[in-house]
């Protein structure tokens, strides 16, 4: 081993002596231990992110954390008037409020201007508060206030909840992200003067008019051009109130009647028709009709028509107790029925028990040949024009061929359906017995060539219209007795339920001339309107 030489000592030496020279080694020793591999060194040193990218990141973060805490969490369920709701905000680009009333459709009101949307579901009408209106009308004078008062507790429990979603969304998404819970409380924050900003301007620019001016959707999308302009509903609430409350008195009364009606027993071989007409949306009718199917032993039903009110896809629903009645369904369109509800009535698979008629159709139900037509006019629509009794002579003369040529063919019709009784009496001396309603009171006439024509009053006791008196028009149908065998009438009950306060009913029996003791056929009725072979 070489031994070092005195040169490189006393060099060594100095270096340790000199404090400069020591500290200066040390630290290059140290740098040199910490500096990495120059392979490891990346191509660009890593730059800091531009202010503006994590402005936009934080403002991501807050928008989606306050999106979802509304989903999760910012909603309400509160009672307005009879009816459950939800109210939940969501965010919007332009605003306003959308009522959801499944399954008719939604109604949507320009009622603000800011990024956020109230929406309004109506879940069900609870039975207990709608039996409570009927139970006792006169609470209906102040449930628009009730209603106002639920809708102002139902925004301000929606203001908190939907303050405390989008604060705990937005801090539980920043801290997710950021790991730092001074930025999670700064996006909770942020979401928190967004919202408030949102509602002020919301606040500022509300529209109050806006529920004048609405937009439907859905099965209401029917709605303006069979209602009409919906300022009038909003200026005249008032009259409409009265209307409604004095319905529902009525409406509860015949709820009582119809377990009282007489019975009668006819002969087992009589062919019973029930005669009903112009319901006019009456849920009390259905009730009453079933009653009347048992209590008569009905072998079939005829409506001559006006069953619904507007006519609109909404009301269709209350079609549906047709299918429980027990007996056969025959209707024709009424003036106030649209071709919307025929369809929806023609539907086989939905009403096994009901034939609808139109245009001259005949079809064999219960031992008897009906043939019918729908009234040509659909009166609520306001963008068409009425054509008055014009229409309704034509409509006649086309089933009065119809009737001819069933009878050419060896088909002869036993009863006639018309909706109005201009078109029923085109029909004399083509068919033994016409049918007919729309004017709402109870009338039986021998037209000049034989053919009897049967008019009836109102089953739903006119509907709405019942209250344009003093006192709500009376419920009426009809019982015909026919002969099995001629298919002749043999007999009639006209059925009355009394208004308001009117609890009680009146059946009274009637008998054609040529039917009353001691009588002789007339031979008008005999040979006129006789249909021929049979």
């Amino acid at each position: 081993m070489a031994r070092p030489s005195a040169v490189a000592i006393r060099r060594a030496l100095h270096r340790i002596r000199d404090p400069r020279t020591a500290s200066s080694a040390l630290v290059h020793h140290y740098r040199s231990r910490r500096r990495p591999s120059p392979a490891l060194l990346p191509d660009h040193p890593p730059h800091p992110p531009h202010p503006y990218m994590r402005a936009l990141g934080l403002v991501a973060v807050v928008l989606l954390g306050a999106w979802l805490g509304l989903l999760v969490v910012g909603s309400v369920r509160t009672p307005v008037g009879p009816m459950d709701t939800r109210m939940t905000l969501r965010p919007s680009v332009s605003g306003g409020t959308k009522i959801n009333v499944s399954p008719l459709g939604a109604l949507e009101l320009d009622s603000h201007t800011a990024p956020i949307r109230l929406d309004v579901d109506v879940d069900r009408l609870d039975p207990i508060r709608s039996r409570a209106l009927v139970d006792h009308p006169e609470r209906l004078s102040g449930l628009q206030d009730e209603v106002a008062r639920d809708v102002e507790h139902g925004t301000l429990d929606l203001a908190v909840r939907s303050c405390v979603a989008v604060v705990s969304g937005a801090t539980a998404l920043g801290l997710a992200v950021y790991r730092r819970p001074r930025r999670a409380l700064a996006a909770g924050g942020l979401a928190l003067a967004l919202l408030a900003a949102s509602g002020g301007t919301a606040y500022a620019t509300w529209n109050p008019d806006s529920v004048l001016e609405p937009k439907f959707s859905g099965l209401l999308s029917s709605a303006p051009s069979v209602v009409g302009n919906a300022r009038s509903i909003v200026t005249e609430f008032d009259v409409y109130q009265r209307e409604l409350a004095r319905l529902v008195t009525n409406v509860t009364k015949l709820y009582d009647v119809t377990s009282t009606l007489p019975t009668y027993r006819p002969d087992p071989s009589t062919i019973r028709v029930l005669h009903v007409s112009d319901i006019h949306l009456n849920p009390a009718s259905w009730k009453i009709i079933a009653s009347l199917v048992e209590q008569y032993r009905i072998s079939v039903i005829i409506d001559t028509g006006d069953t619904m009110d507007h006519g609109s896809a909404a009301e269709n629903a209350f079609l549906d107790p047709i299918r429980g009645l027990g007996a056969p369904y025959v209707w024709i369109r009424g003036n106030h029925d649209s071709r919307t509800t025929q369809k929806y009535l023609s539907s086989r698979k939905r009403f096994k028990n009901v034939r609808v008629l139109d245009e001259g159709r005949a079809v064999t139900v219960a031992g008897l040949r009906i043939a019918g037509t729908g009234d040509p006019q659909y009166t609520p629509d306001r963008s068409t024009q009425d054509l008055g009794d014009p229409a309704e002579h034509m409509a006649g003369i086309r089933l009065a061929s119809a009737l001819r040529d069933q009878r050419a063919a060896g088909t002869p019709v036993d009863i006639a359906l018309a909706h109005n009784p201009t078109a029923a009496r085109e029909t004399d001396g083509a068919v033994p017995l016409v049918l007919a309603g729309h004017i709402h009171r109870q009338r039986m006439e021998v037209l000049p060539l034989g053919t009897r024509l049967r008019i009836e009053g109102s089953t739903g006791g006119s509907g709405l219209r019942a209250v344009d008196d003093k006192y709500p028009d009376p419920v009426e149908a009809s019982v015909l007795y026919l002969d099995s065998t001629t298919k002749r009438l043999q007999a009639w009950d006209e059925i009355r339920l009394g208004g308001l306060g009117l609890t009680k009913a009146e059946v009274s029996r009637h008998l054609p001339k040529e039917n009353r003791p001691g009588a002789t056929p007339s031979p008008a009725t005999s040979d006129s309107a006789s249909p021929g072979p049979r």
